[in-house]
């Protein structure tokens, strides 16, 4: 290869670096400048959502919310906390439910559901043994109203077997229907569902699982820590 031909291709070679350079330059704030549209679309959309709850347009609103096993999903409606969901349940398949049961006008908005928020935070750290919450009742049939209403009644710390929450929601020998409705409870710690045991003392059965259910027992010291 010539003398000259090899200057040309170094040259040629030179000229794409830094057109390549100068294009990546052109292209950089292009992508910031995306970045920055998506992170401005998702602000808007929480104002937005934010705005609906606030003005009523939405029946029922939903957050997720943190806990030491994972995270809940919390939904209110204008007269309190209709639901509560473990982590493993789909929050498609919660949306879904809720729709059909209560509304289809439901948003994702932090904000109703803030003080459910901070009353599970407080729970889970130990400065809260009761919650000042309202609940909703709307997803809870007559007697299972009457077994959960029974079971808000158990103190932090304290437990009763299904066959005493039966009696106290008016039928003493309807243990087996008590652990259905105690089983289908839509709100779960809030109405504590864990503090009900089997007769001999055995944990019995619970939605969110028996290692979730032996936990909050711990928490509250119903139960002696394991280990200890």
């Amino acid at each position: 290869m010539s003398a000259n031909r090899r200057e040309h291709d170094d040259e040629l070679g030179e000229a794409l670096g830094r057109a390549a350079a100068a294009a990546e330059l052109r292209t950089a704030p292009s992508a910031r400048s995306r970045q920055r549209s998506a992170q401005d679309a998702a602000a808007a959309a929480a104002r937005l959502s934010t705005r609906v709850a606030a003005d009523g347009l939405a029946d029922v609103s939903y957050a997720p919310v943190d806990s030491p096993f994972g995270t809940l999903l919390a939904a209110g409606t204008a007269a309190g906390l209709v639901r509560l969901a473990f982590p493993e349940e789909s929050v498609d398949s919660v949306l879904d439910g809720l729709a059909r049961r209560i509304s289809p006008r439901i948003v994702e908005a932090p904000a109703p559901i803030e003080p459910v928020r901070r009353e599970l935070e407080d729970y889970f750290s130990g400065s809260r043994h009761s919650f000042d919450v309202a609940l909703d009742w709307s997803l809870i049939g007559p007697f299972g109203r009457r077994v959960l209403h029974a079971t808000a009644e158990i103190p932090y710390g304290g437990v009763l077997s299904y066959a005493e929450v039966a009696a106290e929601a008016g039928s003493p020998r309807g243990s087996r229907a008590a652990g259905n409705a105690l089983g289908s409870n839509p709100i779960p710690i809030i109405i504590p569902c864990h503090r009900v045991l089997r007769s001999g003392g055995a944990l019995g059965g619970y939605g969110g699982g028996l290692d979730r259910k032996r936990f909050l027992l711990e928490l509250e010291g119903a139960l002696p820590a394991r280990g200890a």
